[in-house]
């Protein structure tokens, strides 16, 4: 597929140099400049869409269609700047020998590694700000009889069993949307298996049905 929009963008070049062959631009400067922005998607050439292309001499610009393709007027020796998120930016200069009216290019931008510096957030803005509150902080025996009952083996073994008293923490919620997600992605396009004719899922069923659980509280 992406082959065939190279092969197509590159006839319609063709088209384009046969037409306007020798042909000077009116004012000898004004050049309709287009092209095809791609990249190397892993698989192979990509269009880039949405891509923006930038004149910084002239402080205006475009951007590309969705097939990557864009066109706009520039000038001889006009500078032009092509920037995507998370590709490298290129920069080309319009060449001032052009005799045509027309400039095409296949730009190709290489994918681009960004390192973003390390940031570490604290609950307190200095560490002399968390002696303060820490030293704040009230530690009767009250507290920490309440603290105690909360974590007690029985109010979590019951907290288990009733999700509305106690919600997924952040870990246990990230947890479950990865193994959803990769559930999903692991049978994307296809059926996923069914349970009833899961060895596992029958056992599983037995050893409940023997221990109980399927009885009417």
């Amino acid at each position: 597929m992406q082959k065939r929009i190279i092969w197509s963008f590159l006839a319609l070049l063709l088209g384009y140099s046969a037409t306007a062959q020798k042909q000077e631009p009116e004012d000898g400067k004004l050049i309709q400049f287009s092209g095809l922005l791609v990249t190397d998607d892993g698989k192979g050439l990509a269009p880039v869409p949405y891509a923006t292309i930038f004149l910084p001499d002239k402080k205006r610009g475009t951007y590309s269609d969705y097939r990557g393709f864009f066109s706009i007027v520039v000038e001889k020796g006009d500078r032009v700047r092509f920037t995507y998120m998370g590709l490298e930016t290129r920069t080309i200069t319009i060449p001032d020998t052009l005799t045509q009216a027309r400039y095409s290019v296949v730009q190709f931008l290489p994918q681009d590694t960004i390192t973003l510096p390390e940031t570490v957030i604290f609950a307190w803005p200095s560490k002399q700000h968390f002696k303060i509150e820490f030293l704040k902080m009230d530690v009767t025996p009250e507290l920490q009889k309440r603290a105690a009952e909360n974590i007690a083996n029985d109010y979590l073994a019951q907290a288990r069993k009733n999700d509305d008293i106690v919600a997924y923490s952040g870990k246990e919620g990230a947890n479950f949307y990865l193994r959803q997600q990769t559930r999903e992605f692991t049978y994307m396009g296809q059926v996923p298996p069914m349970n009833i004719f899961s060895p596992l899922a029958w056992a599983q069923f037995f050893n409940d049905w023997k221990d109980g659980k399927f009885k009417k509280q």
